[in-house]
């Protein structure tokens, strides 16, 4: 039976075979790739980047005063995510002092806080940026994969029909081929959906230490004090 089958079966021929709906769904599979990967290789080295000037937050309130803090960290904070924080929330208050605009009028607190939440969802707003592609790659290339394989199927048996003569040799090397677009859409999907995964964690965790980097702020420019940098697990909250 092995010396009945064509020995050219394989994506190439179901390409050649293919029409423009089959090129066109193998193609989108292509371009979701493309999109998928620059997202995660972009994020996957921003993350790392942010994850790494981190640890600047904790020695924040080591300098001597607030300007060489903002300086320190605005160096070692080469994505500028925590570094905007501190010196937004700071001319804020500067800006109390000294200006006669609005914001002459509104109390400090309310000023600083408002400024601290408008960074926090800058932040957020870019750290989110790509996620949604991921998710809608993770979510959608297996079944646009599967849609060319039932399309190269129901071609296939046509055409087999349209023969007269059906055997399972020349079934299966068509069936075997259009199967290939299913696991195109697999191997499309899964590594946007690991990524979506992993950056969402980085994010949450990032988002947590801005929130009590905000804490910190707005007690120092409000009050003088300083409730905590540190992170705190949410397990401990109990």
């Amino acid at each position: 039976m092995n010396e009945t089958m064509n020995p050219n079966l394989g994506f190439a021929h179901y390409w050649a075979q293919g029409d423009a709906i089959t090129h066109t769904v193998a193609y989108l599979l292509l371009l979701m790739s493309i999109a998928s990967w620059y997202y995660i290789l972009s994020k996957a080295w921003a993350s790392w980047r942010i994850r790494r000037s981190a640890n600047a937050v904790e020695h924040f309130w080591d300098a001597p005063s607030m300007e060489d803090a903002i300086t320190a960290l605005s160096h070692a904070d080469t994505e500028q995510v925590y570094a905007p924080l501190a010196s937004h929330a700071v001319e804020a208050v500067s800006v109390k002092a000294n200006s006669a605009s609005l914001n002459a009028s509104v109390d400090p607190g309310e000023l600083v806080t408002r400024t601290l939440r408008q960074q926090i969802n800058r932040v957020s707003s870019r750290l989110e940026s790509g996620l949604t592609l991921l998710a809608s790659v993770g979510s959608t290339a297996p079944f646009i994969g599967l849609f060319g394989t039932v399309w190269g199927i129901y071609h296939a048996l046509a055409a087999v029909s349209a023969s007269g003569t059906i055997q399972i040799d020349k079934v299966a090397g068509p069936v075997g081929e259009a199967l290939i677009m299913t696991a195109i859409g697999l191997v499309v999907a899964i590594p946007a959906v690991l990524a979506y995964n992993a950056f969402t964690r980085v994010n949450r965790i990032t988002l947590s230490e801005l929130d009590a980097f905000a804490h910190d702020l707005h007690a120092h420019l409000t009050t003088g004090s300083r409730i905590s940098t540190r992170r705190k697990k949410p397990e401990s909250n109990q």
